[in-house]
């Protein structure tokens, strides 16, 4: 495993460069009417056109192709109910190697359809960590895999972090910029990229109200595990990483957090103006910028949009 010292802005640029073939370069977009609605400028980084339709396309295709032969031959494997898990799969299949997934029985039939039809092999499990944890240890000991984690892990920070670098690298100016946070991989990699490409830009965490263990963690100085987590934003019930809380107290500016409610408000606003498909999760850094209209007043803000894996049957609006 890397220390932090060893992402640095090669670093970062390299991974964008390993990873090329492997994921999109998504597009940036804008909309005056919620430019006029939120009171600043917006740029979306829209990562829900991203492979397997979210940015862990980034941190699982890194990893991977950053494996050694020698570790690859026994395939990876992870336990995930979520887009880490199609995302891995879809990861592996490209490089001809083999993905045990563990996922809970209560997954999403959409995601375990998803993990299937990229050649990931599923092992069902009760829906508690302990399970998950024991599962995947089974596994590994069995197949003999390489264990990557959906977010604790150097080379997946790595990868996530060529999401801001690609904004950065189109030379847009911004004053701060916005990413959801649940177990922390893709705003720890969000706030490498800003610290080595665009050191001005501050950063910020968004967090929903039910699962607000990274906002009490970084107020308190320490990693506080999330005890009990509700909240529609189903991609963001997960304690913070290690790794993850010592990167964000280091280059985090600031974590906000908001309700349910507002989450939706923000889903439905991208969805009417936007025309774009877009999970809950992804929509909780554009609920913290109408709740704080006037901390981000005339600014340029960017806001990455994380995924866009949504149940169409099950709306909230």
């Amino acid at each position: 495993m890397k220390q932090e010292g060893e992402i640095d802005s090669h670093s970062i640029a390299e991974a964008r460069e390993r990873i090329d073939a492997f994921v999109h370069w998504t597009p940036l977009m804008r909309s005056s009417a919620i430019n006029k609605i939120a009171g600043c400028e917006l740029i979306f980084k829209c990562e829900n056109f991203q492979k397997v339709g979210a940015f862990k396309a980034r941190g699982a295709a890194n990893a991977v192709v950053k494996l050694p032969a020698s570790q690859r031959k026994n395939g990876v494997a992870t336990h995930s109910s979520g887009n880490h898990a199609a995302a891995l799969a879809r990861a592996a299949s490209e490089i001809g190697i083999p993905a045990y997934i563990v996922m809970p029985s209560s997954a999403p039939e959409t995601k375990k359809r998803a993990v299937k039809e990229y050649g990931g092999q599923i092992f069902e499990c009760a829906p508690t960590l302990q399970a998950r944890e024991e599962g995947l240890r089974s596994v590994v000991a069995t197949y003999g895999a390489v264990f990557i984690p959906p977010y604790d892990h150097w080379d997946v920070i790595e990868g996530q972090a060529t999401c801001a670098f690609e904004i950065f690298e189109s030379s847009i100016s911004l004053d701060v910029l916005l990413a959801p946070v649940g177990g922390g991989g893709l705003l720890a990699g969000t706030a490498l990229a800003a610290h080595f490409f665009s050191p001005e830009t501050k950063v910020i965490g968004a967090e929903p109200e039910g699962a607000d263990d990274a906002r009490r963690s970084f107020l308190a100085g320490k990693r506080i595990p999330l005890q009990q987590a509700n909240s529609i934003a189903d991609g963001l019930l997960t304690s913070l990483g290690e790794i993850n809380f010592e990167i964000i107290s280091k280059h985090v500016g600031d974590i906000l957090t908001v309700s349910d409610k507002e989450i939706i408000a923000a889903m439905r606003l991208i969805y009417e103006r936007m025309k774009l498909v877009v999970e809950p999760s992804c929509a909780v850094p554009l609920a913290v910028v109408l709740r704080n209209k006037a901390q981000f007043q005339g600014q340029q803000v960017g806001i990455i949009l994380s995924g866009g894996n949504v149940d169409l049957a099950r709306l909230p609006f």
